[in-house]
Formats: structure tokens, sequence, C-alpha cells
């Protein structure tokens, strides 16, 4: 008889959390459905953040790293913001350097993937559409642009991909980065 009572007294007891954990399951739920929005949010600002600070840490070596490997830069801009909505073309730069004859428009991510490394490919293309509806189609001031990508991860097959597009690729060493050049001759847009 003991027994039988421990046997009911556990199978209700069970009941009893299942139905906490359930009641407990749903709650959680409507709480992420309600803060969803205002979770997204923070968590980009959070993503900007880094985002701004891996900028930052590039910036102040950049145009040294590109003249070792023959290229020079004396402007280095970051967060350059294009918008001309009459022809379709509002894009941002994470940072572009400038000379007179080139401009190299650098992609900065934390983690580094092909389809980052596609939006830059049309980044760039809408940079050529952009700089030749503001007067910079005449053969004499028509500027070449090159294209970069930066990332603190970067898998082997993303690496490949990039080089094999025509982009510098700009890898963080330690407390430092590397600049490889592309694998043939840098892409110009």
């Amino acid at each position: 008889m003991e027994t039988r009572q421990r046997q009911e007294e556990n199978a209700r007891q069970q009941k009893e959390t299942a139905r906490q954990m359930k009641e407990n399951q749903q709650e959680t739920e409507r709480f992420l459905k309600e803060n969803a929005a205002a979770l997204n949010k923070q968590i980009g600002s959070l993503t900007n953040l880094f985002g701004d600070f891996t900028v930052g840490m590039i910036i102040p070596k950049i145009n040294d790293k590109f003249y070792d490997l023959g290229l020079v830069f004396p402007e280095a801009s970051p967060n350059r913001t294009f918008n001309d909505r009459e022809n379709g073309l509002a894009f941002e730069i994470d940072i572009m350097l400038e000379n007179g004859d080139k401009a190299m428009l650098i992609e900065v991510k934390t983690k580094l993937t092909v389809e980052r490394i596609n939006k830059h490919i049309e980044r760039l293309e809408k940079m050529r559409r952009y700089a030749d509806t503001h007067g910079d189609s005449e053969p004499k001031v028509r500027r070449t642009f090159l294209g970069a990508v930066a990332g603190f991860a970067i898998s082997d097959e993303v690496r490949e991909v990039a080089l094999k597009e025509g982009f510098y690729l700009i890898e963080s060493s330690g407390e430092n980065f590397n600049i490889t050049p592309p694998n043939n001759k840098p892409k110009e847009w």
C-alpha cells in the first residue's frame, strides 16, 4: 500500500513539474516575442561598436601597409557615405583610401564571409557608376577603384575567394594586421 502511495505521489509531482516547465517555456517565448526588437537593436549596437573598434584598429596603419606594397594613399577616411537617390546609388564604405588617380574601398567585418565579398563587389560596381555620373567618366580624370576586404575571422575558403576575386586581403595578426595582394592582378573598377 505504501509503495502504491509513493508511486501516485511521484506521478502527481512529475505532472506538476511538467506543467511548470511548460508554463516557464511559454513565459520565456512570450518574453522573447515581446522584446525581440529591443534585443535585436542591442545586438546591432554591439555589432556596430565592434565594427567601429575594428576600423579604428586598422586606420592608423593602413596607409603605411599599402605603401609597403607600392600603393600610395595619402588620404584615409572611415565610414564614407555616398547618396545619389536619383540614380539609386546609396551606399557606405567602411574605409576609403584615396590619391589622385586611385581609390581603395575597404570592407571591414569581424567575420568575413563569401556573401560579404559578393556585397563588396556590388558596392564597388555602385561606386564606379556613382563616380561616372558625378564627373569621373572622362578618360583623363577617371579614377581606378580597387577593393580590399578585412576580417578577424576568415576561413580558408573565404580567403581563397577574396584573393581570386582580385581583392587585397587584410587579416589580423596578433596585435597587428597583414595585407595579402590578390592572386593575380588586382581587379579594377
